[in-house]
């Protein structure tokens, strides 16, 4: 025995030579190891980093991980040092049984570029098994007329071990009358035969004990025993025999319990209880004894639990059947089980990538590998996924799969994917396995903000207080966590002059807006200015949207008096003569509002005069005119306060004092009074003075129009020019007319003034307006657009 321990270890080197070799060779090919069974935790296999040809530090950067078939782990793999490592204490009789070689399957899976490298693990078994009989005293009864020679089958002794470790051979003491055989089944057991090799005698000897040793082949070997009692019998010369020698089977899996798979027969040719034939399991295994039942009278043998092949494909029974003489005869029932589609599939998953960022194409999301316990067809499966989703399945190595996208996500078309794994086999009926997977999308900067208009208008009232809310701007981003924060900003304006520094802010948080200072709807009517939204991804996105802002006008403005000027010097005097007609134009009252809209629109009304009743002024334009006829009772002086109002919430208003003379005719500069002769003097006077007077407040007036029209309308002149005559030249500014009709005046007036020479009486005379025309038009412009305008007459 020692010399055969010896020549199996030498075997043993040599095949792990054999295996070393072949694993340096195969590079990222199947490698196989072997490890004898019964090894501590933690005992040394290989190390993998060099096998693989990678470095340690490559090693663990591609996150290399053992995976084994099913969810338990034999193997542990340390990053350190690229050690394959056991797991726990293997037992090859657990893991494998009778099975020779016992092999475990593993694959090492590497990630980034994805590898599966295949390996085998051989358990080497030890000698850590005694052989053990099923029964441990053996009861025979043999005549005594029985023939040396005659073979006596006896119980077998199993060994849990395998190969030469395993039953080997049966010796027996003592062997004065028998010796012991040896047989093999098919299956390699190996079991024993007592052979009579001297006659027996009853009356010489009635019993005899022997004792039945079972030798495996270990070194050192091991051993076990059984006691064998004999009763030696008188002649029963006929034993049972079976109609046949071996019965064979075959049995579906899910074939019901209680159900009857074969009946034996024996037949006896002796008669009375010596020809009584009696059926029963001869040394069966405890697993045989729960799976199947015999009947002893019948020989109907029945199931007794279910079948599964996947466990155990084959039974091998053996079946005795004994007359009541004691003699019996043995039989063999071979049991084939038949698989059938039972199993479902399994899917083992390895790794998850999620979450996975929206614009990564064709990566790797998961990998797992599936299996049935099933065989042929009813083994084979198929995978899917729903076809609605951008991923797709790519077969690997040994039933592995990767679960690997088609290209670039999109986090704000869908964020998360709930992947459903269908595995089906091939068997019939066709059975499936689902298994969920969840798929998350994680966020990258790819939307910049969106303004929720491109353009907003905001109104403020002129002469706001500073830091007021003026209004918001809203931009959102389709991103999230900081790739959605948005920050606001303001855009340089493309203005250089406009000080937008000075004039709003903005919240850089929420967007509102606030004006810096009190505006001034007469300085500064609108302006624009472009906002910034600016995300926090990187790189930071923006987008810019359009802020317009109106100021709206307040009434903070008095109506102002341009003619007649009351700027406190020489009042203006208006000469009218007696002969007027009603309604003859003595004057216009010319004003102006620095608002605007409503708050510009002026009316007129006489609020104070000498002579109630005598003069009226038009409430729309200003005009003074004559309401009746004059009378030589009628003073010659008088003095006219005209009230120029706006229309302003609350209204603000200005007067006017206009100073106007009766006389007979423009051929005296006045009329003169019944007075004594001294006073003609004072007349003359009087005379110059008034011409004087015309001349400087129609001159300041036409300078004022003119420089109105320089200022406000940019270039834009008039010339007129009346021989013999001064005329002033320019309109008023444009922002003076009033569309609507109401208020100032529509078109400049140009009067001209003409001195008569020659001797006598000096004279003047004021000619009609130079352009009746513009005044004619204006006036039915007025007319049309206030159908009341000529009952707005307004006497005092």
């Amino acid at each position: 025995m020692e010399a055969g321990g010896e020549r199996f270890l030498r075997q043993r080197q040599v095949l792990l030579l054999f295996v070393f070799l072949g694993g340096s060779l195969a590079g990222s090919a199947s490698r196989r190891y072997s490890v004898a069974e019964e090894k501590e935790k933690g005992f040394l296999i290989a190390n993998l980093a060099k096998d693989l040809g990678l470095r340690v530090e490559e090693l663990a950067a591609r996150g290399a991980q053992v995976v084994s078939k099913g969810n338990k782990q034999h193997f542990q793999l340390s990053h350190q040092t690229g050690d394959l490592l056991l797991n726990e204490k293997l037992d090859r009789e657990e893991i494998c049984g009778p099975t020779e070689p016992c092999i475990l399957h593993f694959q090492i899976l590497l990630q980034n570029p994805l590898q599966f490298v295949t390996n085998e693990l051989h358990i080497i078994d030890v000698n850590d098994n005694s052989p053990v009989f099923f029964e441990n005293e053996m009861h025979l009864k043999i005549l005594e007329s029985t023939l040396p020679g005659t073979v006596i089958p006896l119980g077998n002794a199993e060994d849990l071990d395998v190969g030469r470790n395993s039953l080997q051979n049966y010796t027996i003491f003592p062997n004065s009358h028998f010796h012991v055989l040896t047989r093999s089944r098919r299956d390699g057991r190996k079991y024993p035969e007592l052979v009579l090799d001297k006659a027996l005698d009853r009356e010489e000897q009635p019993e005899l004990s022997l004792t039945l040793t079972a030798l495996d082949g270990g070194a050192p070997p091991r051993s076990g025993t059984a006691q064998i009692n004999i009763q030696v019998l008188d002649i029963n010369d006929n034993a049972p025999e079976f109609a046949l020698p071996l019965y064979e089977v075959t049995v579906l899996e899910n074939t019901p319990v209680n159900s009857v798979i074969v009946t034996v027969s024996a037949s006896d040719l002796d008669t009375g209880s010596f020809g009584t034939i009696s059926y029963a399991f001869f040394h069966a295994s405890e697993e045989i004894r729960k799976t199947f039942h015999l009947n002893p009278i019948t020989g109907d043998m029945q199931l007794v639990k279910y079948l599964n092949f996947e466990a155990i494909n084959s039974y091998e029974v053996d079946i005795e059947a004994k007359d009541g003489g004691g003699l019996s005869g043995k039989s063999t029932v071979v049991v084939q089980v038949v698989d059938v589609n039972d199993n479902p599939p399994e899917l083992t998953l390895s790794s998850v990538n999620s979450p996975v960022p929206e614009n990564s194409a064709e990566t790797v999301l998961a990998v797992f590998s599936v299996s049935d316990l099933d065989s042929g067809d009813n083994g084979r499966v198929r995978c899917s996924i729903e076809n609605n989703l951008p991923f797709v399945l790519k077969p690997s190595v040994e039933n592995f799969y990767t679960l690997v996208s088609e290209g670039a996500l999109d986090r704000e078309t869908r964020s998360e994917y709930n992947v459903t794994i269908t595995v089906t086999d091939l068997g019939t009926p066709r059975l499936k396995t689902e298994y969920n997977i969840t798929i998350l999308v994680s966020d990258i900067n790819d939307n910049a903000p969106a303004f929720t208009q491109t353009s907003y208008t905001l109104f403020v009232r002129e002469n706001n207080s500073p830091a007021l809310h003026i209004g918001n701007v809203s931009a959102t981003d389709r991103d999230s966590g900081t790739n959605a924060q948005v920050t606001y900003s303001l855009l340089p304006p493309k203005d250089p002059h406009l000080p937008l520094a000075s004039l709003v802010s903005i919240n850089a948080d929420n967007g509102h807006l606030f004006a810096l200072r009190s505006l001034d709807y007469e300085a500064l009517q609108a302006f624009e200015f472009r906002v910034g939204a600016t995300d926090r991804g990187s790189p930071a996105l923006s987008s810019e949207a359009l802020v317009r802002v109106l100021v709206l006008d307040a009434n903070d403005n008095s109506p102002f008096v341009l003619y007649p000027l009351q700027n406190g010097s020489a009042p203006c005097t208006e000469l009218v003569p007696r002969a007027a007609e009603p309604g003859y134009l003595v004057t216009k009252v010319v004003a102006v509002d620095g608002d605007s809209g409503q708050n510009a629109w002026l009316s007129f009304q006489l609020l104070k005069a000498t002579e109630p009743g005598l003069f009226g002024v038009w409430a729309h334009n200003g005009e003074v005119r004559t309401a009746r006829l004059l009378s030589e009772r009628d003073a010659a002086k008088h003095r006219l306060v005209v009230l120029v109002k706006d229309n302003g919430e609350p209204p603000r208003s200005a007067t006017a004092t206009l100073h106007v003379l009766l006389v007979d005719g423009f051929s005296q500069p006045y009329l003169p009074l019944p007075e004594a002769a001294p006073a003609q003097a004072q007349a003359d006077s009087l005379t110059v003075y008034l011409v004087v007077a015309l001349a400087s407040v129609s001159s300041l007036f036409l300078f004022s129009m003119v420089l109105f029209v320089a200022v406000r309308l940019c270039r834009r002149s008039r010339a007129a020019s009346v021989g013999g005559c001064s005329v002033p030249e320019g309109p008023f500014p444009g922002h003076l007319v009033d569309v609507s009709g109401t208020g100032t005046l529509s078109q400049s007036y140009q009067y001209e003034v003409c001195l008569a020479g020659g001797s006598g009486t000096n004279e003047f005379k004021f000619l009609k307006p130079i352009i009746p025309n513009f005044v004619a038009q204006g006036a039915e412009r007025v007319s049309e657009a206030n159908p009341s305008f000529r009952n707005s007459f307004e006497f005092s």
